[in-house]
């Protein structure tokens, strides 16, 4: 599928005046004159995950390890991203684990790649499995494991309006699947969802 034609600045910029007005709201009155430049530079900034390649952030590695290969957790990651059913937020923390084969990779490297699938529209799921068949890809560990945990602007603030509830996928792969022993150890080193 050929990448979409991506609209100017100054169109996103008309299409938020447009939702504006259909919105009830007048986009010339004053409080309103400088919001269309301010969404378009915020979309820049939430959606920057589309100019990333995710890969590019796992590419250096360090192999004097002194032979560890045991877990490697990153725990507790912040993210924003947005829901692409209604662009509404989603705020949540993914916890990454690996079992490395020789190399491991800069630990905020891992963080940097939860960032760079939340900056996009998105689905949980989707994410969850996005960022784990990264660094599976890239790193080429024995195994690796994703817990994310996040609350759903769709559901909290509109439709059902249910605060409170969070919603976690998880993603198991090699070692972290096959082995229920490691499966535990990481979810013990993630403590149980949604503590505070």
């Amino acid at each position: 599928m050929a990448d979409p034609v991506r609209p100017t600045r100054e169109e996103a910029e008309a299409a938020v005046r447009t939702l504006l007005s259909w919105a009830g709201d007048d986009p010339a009155r004053e409080g309103l004159i400088d919001t269309p430049k301010r969404v378009a530079k915020a979309y820049a900034d939430w959606f920057s995950g589309y100019a990333i390649d995710p890969d590019e952030y796992l590419a250096r590695t360090f192999e004097e390890v002194a032979g560890y290969d045991e877990l490697i957790v990153l725990r507790d990651i912040r993210f924003e991203s947005h829901c692409e059913h209604h662009m509404a937020p989603i705020i949540g923390r993914a916890h990454v684990g690996y079992l490395p084969d020789g190399k491991v990779v800069g630990i905020s490297k891992l963080a940097r790649v939860v960032d760079a699938y939340a900056r996009r529209l998105q689905v949980q799921e989707k994410m969850t499995a996005q960022i784990a068949d990264c660094i599976q890809r890239v790193l080429q560990p024995r195994g690796v494991g994703v817990v994310i945990e996040a609350s759903h602007g769709c559901m909290t603030t509109r439709g059902v309006h249910k605060r409170g509830v969070a919603m976690v996928t998880s993603k198991m792969m090699g070692g972290f699947r096959d082995d229920g022993r490691t499966r535990a150890e990481f979810l013990q080193f993630i403590g149980s969802p949604s503590r505070s």
